[in-house]
């Protein structure tokens, strides 16, 4: 592959400030896994590629364990950065549109019942990280946040006064989501104490022992740390929470448009993996207390 051709990768990856840079590093990813394939193949330039090179290398990939999520990405990358070599006159086609991923089992999210998911966010303790780490995890789970999104909250991110959170997700989309009340409390909570931690010119709602924004890996950590502590027995993660937020509140309500709105989910069919959860919720039960619903 010639150098003025791999050059154009790192052009096309210049144009997707606004996504996260979790997004930006899987793109980068996955096209330095397609330049390596390329070369393999002794493409000159990206003009020469065809169909079915593009969907020799998802085949590949498919035979070397990579899943069916992480393919659809990795194809999704691949014809975003043909639509941009198009839009710039690069070549002529679109190589990867058209194709399809193999087919693989849906895995659905793991999640906390409501009695784990209270158990673990009801820490105790009156110390300045021991109030933080629980308006953290009040806050995740009240409003279904992302631990991006929790992260890179502000002080003024959180209206105590209307309930309500203003998160910047996904494609710097900005939404807004109630905050329940033990949620509102475990803010107000951590506020008070919030000048024995935090650098005095650090706008970050949640900080670290050093005064700055806590990083998501420190989040993780302490998620960690509380679900041991809080005697679960489940390798407990932030989404984990934010799966169960949606879970939990399809259960009650049955509104999928509500729920996607809340996530901030950009398509629908993103969101209705939680029903095939609930469903599982209601065949549960009817399992337990139908009074034929198993054979004695």
């Amino acid at each position: 592959m010639r150098e003025s051709e791999i050059a154009k990768i790192d052009a096309f990856l210049g144009t997707l400030q606004h996504l996260s840079i979790h997004t930006r590093k899987a793109y980068a990813g996955d096209l330095a896994f397609f330049l390596n394939y390329c070369k393999e193949l002794d493409v000159v330039k990206w003009q020469d590629l065809d169909g079915r090179q593009v969907r020799g290398y998802i085949t590949q990939r498919h035979r070397q364990g990579t899943g069916g999520r992480s393919l659809r990405r990795n194809l999704s990358s691949i014809r975003a950065f043909y639509k941009y070599l198009l839009a710039k006159g690069e070549v002529t086609k679109n190589p990867a549109e058209g194709i399809t991923t193999p087919k693989t089992e849906k895995r659905l999210p793991k999640t906390l019942d409501v009695d784990q998911t209270s158990r673990l966010v009801e820490i105790k303790g009156d110390k300045a990280l021991t109030l933080r780490d629980r308006a953290i995890l009040e806050l995740m789970y009240s409003s279904g946040l992302r631990l991006a999104e929790c992260v890179s909250l502000d002080i003024y991110s959180v209206d105590i006064r209307d309930g309500l959170v203003t998160v910047t997700g996904k494609g710097n989309k900005t939404r807004k989501v109630p905050v329940g009340n033990y949620a509102l409390d475990a803010v107000g909570a951590w506020l008070k104490v919030r000048p024995q931690l935090a650098a005095l010119d650090e706008t970050a709602l949640f900080v670290s022992t050093r005064g700055k924004r806590i990083s998501a890996r420190s989040v993780q950590q302490r998620m960690r740390h509380w679900a041991l502590k809080q005697g679960l027995d489940t390798n407990v993660h932030p989404h984990m929470l934010r799966h169960s937020f949606a879970t939990h509140l399809l259960e009650s309500s049955g509104d999928l448009r509500a729920v996607q709105e809340l996530l901030g989910h950009a398509d629908i069919s993103t969101t209705q993996v939680y029903t095939s959860l609930d469903f599982q919720h209601l065949a549960s039960v009817y399992d337990q207390t139908h009074p034929r619903a198993r054979k004695k």
